[in-house]
């Protein structure tokens, strides 16, 4: 009887995907990965999305969608009948998505699906989650608008039990995105991709997912840690907690309980971290957190978590020059440029898979940072930096770059910024503060970067100061690009194609001395480009030899100047990006431009500690 039943489970469930399937495949045309044909359209990308708070009961939502592109920007209306299938959550722009248009700052995305819930929701919330929408959306239940969300890189919840009905439940998603004709964070997003500026993305590009919760529920957690006095404070958020309700958290190292406490709710937690194991790059160790709601000696919700005891700082060394240190050592950071862009999903990974590909290619290179560029990952991305112990630089994404530009003083008046509209500002301020909060807890994160260049820049001092403010635990990178205002912890030089540094005489005594980008060494692969022609990196070549050649003598150049004063040095670029060739992978990533085995082992004279003498 058991394997009757499971046989029928089984051949349903390949009937449903043998259906999807019929309704999707990728849109032909351009390169694509290997993963690619790996996406199955029944569960694309099934794993749990939020590792840093970790529930049982949750109903995956990706897969084949109806939609409908429509005219008209502010119409609320949704379509009486949809065009076809799309596959969340890739973008509407994507191969992957099935799909393949551009929507434009004229028309609206629509989505559409039905959900089958459990029957038994007695004294449950369910929770409509989204990994991430660009740009604005707003989201109906059974007919019924539930929420509305602005922004394209963070996370939000929905709780849409007062919407449900009996039996199927029905999810409508309407989506406006601007690309870049409006003010709104987007990268290097752009209508007419060339150059440096790419596809735009649009829509649903993270995962969708439902949670159910008792009514009384954890709603946030935030870990500190902190390293000279061996504790980690656990700040924890309840919703409709009970006043003798107690939070209890519980620390582990593997099997072995190394600190528990209960506050009430909307107290700080402070546990006692005895010789704590710090993370690192070279031992990336993480602690497993428990977070538990308890009524009446009962536990009513419970989420698994995990955090790292780690610490970034700034310190003068011998010569008076401010260093960059992790846990009190100085660590030479050295780390790509990374998009995070695919040629089969654009700004979402084919597969997850394929999303800590490139984390794991970026570690065997021998770099110890990525420098996260005017994108934010999908949290499952930073779960693996923390696994396997790679620093992370997280840009803001870049928005309201247009013409109209002011030239103001800076430090000896090389600093640039623009004026913003109060929408504007409220946009990047809001976003900004959603993107610290969602990723806060990942101990990955050692560097916030507000600024790429003069992008956007605006309110320079303000913008930093407050980010500073908000996470003391962190260092800020004011403005990445040389638009050098007297703020933040680093001043960060660009300079292509051979590295450079900012002046210490200049600067080195009051901000670490940072080279933001360099490089871009330009290698076309034929068969692995975008497009034929029209290429381009900062340098070109036609060998991977020439190019390793010419890279070998940029490594020498920066040992030199670790010794002057550097920091830290980031090239461009970790894999080619649409017309862009300078990557060390080709788009694709099906060539390694250069053996791992061969800079793995050029960069290792770059982690020497007798490169700089610190003050005891």
């Amino acid at each position: 009887m058991k394997r009757s039943l499971l046989a029928l489970i089984l051949f349903g469930s390949i009937q449903l995907a043998t259906a999807q399937s019929q309704d999707w495949k990728p849109v032909e045309g351009k390169i694509s990965t290997t993963w690619a044909t790996q996406v199955n359209p029944a569960a694309p990308l099934p794993e749990y999305p939020r590792p840093q708070m970790v529930r049982a009961n949750w109903q995956n939502l990706n897969g084949l969608w109806d939609y409908a592109i429509k005219a008209g920007a502010q119409d609320q209306t949704k379509p009486a009948t949809f065009e076809g299938k799309i596959l969340v959550p890739y973008a509407v722009e994507s191969a992957l998505s099935g799909v393949g248009r551009t929507v434009g700052k004229d028309s609206v995305l629509w989505y559409q699906r039905t959900v089958k819930l459990p029957n038994k929701l007695k004294n449950q919330n369910v929770l409509l989650h989204f990994g991430a929408v660009d740009w604005q959306c707003d989201v109906y239940v059974n007919g019924k608008k539930a929420g509305s969300h602005q922004g394209g890189y963070d996370p939000f919840s929905i709780d849409i039990t007062p919407h449900l009905v009996k039996g199927d439940q029905q999810i409508a998603v309407r989506v406006w995105d601007p690309s870049s004709d409006g003010p709104q964070p987007r990268g290097k997003q752009i209508k007419n991709p060339h150059g440096i500026w790419y596809t735009p993305v649009t829509g649903i590009w993270q995962t969708v997912w439902l949670e159910t919760v008792p009514t009384s529920y954890i709603s946030d957690i935030r870990n500190i840690p902190n390293i000279d006095n061996k504790t980690l404070t656990v700040a924890v958020q309840g919703h409709n907690d009970e006043p003798n309700d107690l939070i209890r958290i519980t620390a582990m190292d593997g099997t072995t309980q190394v600190a528990q406490q209960e506050v009430a709710p909307g107290s700080e937690a402070v546990l006692q971290i005895s010789s704590p194991k710090l993370w690192s790059p070279s031992n990336p160790f993480l602690y497993d957190l428990t977070v538990s709601l308890v009524r009446n000696g009962k536990v009513i919700d419970e989420v698994k978590s995990y955090f790292g005891m780690r610490k970034i700082s700034v310190k003068p060394d011998a010569q008076g020059i401010q260093r960059m240190l992790l846990n009190d050592q100085f660590v030479f950071q050295f780390g790509p440029l990374d998009q995070g862009w695919w040629p089969d999903g654009l700004y979402t990974a084919p597969t997850d898979e394929a999303l800590r590909f490139d984390i794991e290619k970026t570690k065997d290179m021998g770099f110890n940072m990525i420098r996260k560029h005017v994108k934010v990952e999908p949290a499952r991305w930073y779960y693996y930096c923390d696994k396997m112990g790679m620093l992370v630089w997280q840009d803001m994404p870049s928005g309201d770059m247009g013409n109209r530009w002011e030239a103001r003083p800076g430090v000896a008046g090389l600093g640039t910024e623009k004026d913003r509209t109060p929408e504007s500002e409220k946009i990047f301020r809001t976003e900004w503060k959603a993107i610290m909060d969602a990723n806060y807890n990942f101990p990955s994160i050692v560097v916030w970067v507000p600024f790429n260049e003069a992008w956007g820049q605006f309110k320079t001092k303000d913008i930093t100061n407050w980010t500073m403010q908000y996470d003391p635990t962190r260092l800020v990178n004011s403005a990445s690009g040389g638009n050098f205002f007297p703020v933040g912890h680093m001043i960060d030089l660009h300079n292509y194609p051979a590295p450079a540094m900012p002046d210490p005489e200049l600067f080195g005594t009051k901000q670490v001395l940072v080279l933001g980008e360099y490089g871009g060494l330009g290698l076309p692969v034929e068969g692995h480009t975008w497009q034929q022609k029209n290429n381009w990196g900062y340098q070109t070549f036609k060998t991977s030899d020439e190019m390793f050649d010419r890279y070998k003598t940029f490594i020498d150049n920066i040992t030199g100047l670790i010794k002057d004063g550097l920091s830290a040095a980031i090239y461009t670029q970790t894999t080619d990006v649409e017309v862009e060739v300078n990557g060390l992978m080709t788009y694709d990533r099906k060539v390694q431009k250069v053996p791992v085995e061969k800079l793995h082992q050029v960069h290792q004279k770059l982690y020497d500690k007798s490169l700089v003498k610190m003050n005891k």
